[in-house]
């Protein structure tokens, strides 16, 4: 599935891999989505996964700011694989994007 955040994971001399994350969401929260008298919406769980190991998993708020950046790191994994990052919204949308380790 082609989704909406933009992913570079890269894998290091010292077996650590590097992941930054662009996601494009709107992120209102209850106050911004008052004042423009639209519905609050904003992710509010991000998982990542190689295979089936879970590299990275955050219960996230309204505190996030308009397309949220994600940055992590991780060891246990070989170049060429392929990481998997999902998120789900308050409206219950979500979004699944994935990148191979460089």
């Amino acid at each position: 599935m082609a989704g909406t955040t933009k992913i570079k994971a890269k894998l290091d001399k010292d077996g650590v891999v590097e992941v930054k994350a662009l996601a494009s969401h709107e992120m209102l929260s209850y106050q911004e989505a008052e004042r423009a008298k639209k519905e609050p919406n904003f992710i509010t769980y991000v998982i990542a996964k190689v295979g089936d190991k879970v590299v990275y998993e955050a219960s996230t708020s309204q505190f996030l700011s308009k397309d949220p950046y994600f940055k992590f790191s991780f060891k246990g994994v070989n170049k060429g694989d392929t990481i998997e990052m999902t998120w789900k919204d308050l409206k219950g949308n979500t979004d699944t994007s994935s990148e191979v380790i460089k």
